[in-house]
């Protein structure tokens, strides 16, 4: 392993996000933020509690992975598709560094940035509402398999994207939708049987009830199930990044 290859990589891309804070870490939290109070107050003052969890601790979980899975997404799409736009890739892709450090280095640095905005989300959110996390290893460890799943991803659609609108596309009009219809603000079981049935298609619906158990000892889906999905996404993410190198789809002039 070439340390010194994945930290210098790493350290470039941290070093970006101090030059684009406002865009990086405060622009995301001032949004969530904005969800939490729009949210809290419209529908938490006909909702009052959700499970026995008022309605605005309830929706934090799910606020915090929409901002997780939607960061880690850009972070990653943009960090390896800004080299490409500008060529610069293929002195990364000619250096004494394999495949599996590159992979490491660009994902590390974009689930870092964004568990930092996750964790600042968290504090802030502390301010609003009381929260309890009764499961703090199980939270840490959905936090850190999310933050790296979707750093996959946004590291294959960087890849496979080509100008900046598709760089968007995924995030924008997959993603988001799939994480407002996956429980963030509200438990699936409200819903009519049928539509409780079609959203377990939603694999974000799974990352969030991992997520919120956590919080609350409360789910949508069992604890099990919710752990299997995701290292299951996971492991095709990690799949695809193989196949992308192995074949150099889109990295090969």
């Amino acid at each position: 392993m070439n340390f010194e290859a994945v930290k210098a990589i790493y350290l470039a891309e941290m070093a970006r996000t101090k030059r684009t804070i406002m865009q990086s870490i405060v622009s995301p939290v001032i949004s969530t933020v904005l969800y939490f109070v729009v949210f809290g107050a419209a529908i938490g003052s006909r909702i009052s509690e959700v499970d026995g969890v008022s309605y605005g601790a309830f929706i934090v979980p799910g606020l915090i992975m929409l901002s997780l899975m939607t960061q880690s997404l850009s972070n990653a799409s943009f960090g390896i598709y800004f080299p490409q736009f500008t060529g610069t890739i293929f002195e990364v892709l000619s250096a004494p560094i394999s495949f599996l450090e590159i992979t490491i280095a660009y994902v590390g640095a974009a689930a870092t940035k964004s568990i930092v905005v996750g964790l600042v989300i968290l504090i802030t959110a502390n301010f609003f509402v009381d929260i309890e996390i009764q499961h703090p290893f199980w939270m840490a460890a959905f936090f850190l398999l999310t933050a790296i799943t979707f750093a996959l991803l946004g590291f294959i659609i960087g890849i496979w994207a080509d100008n900046f609108e598709k760089l968007q596309f995924v995030p924008l009009l997959i993603v988001t939708p799939l994480a407002f219809l996956g429980g963030s603000f509200y438990s699936i079981s409200m819903l009519p049987e049928v539509w409780q049935k079609v959203t377990l298609i939603n694999p974000v619906v799974y990352l969030i009830s991992g997520f919120r158990w956590s919080f609350y000892g409360q789910a949508d889906v069992s604890l099990w199930l919710s752990l299997f999905m995701t290292l299951l996404f996971l492991s095709v993410s990690l799949a695809i990044v193989h196949w992308i190198f192995k074949t150099g789809y889109k990295l090969k002039p």
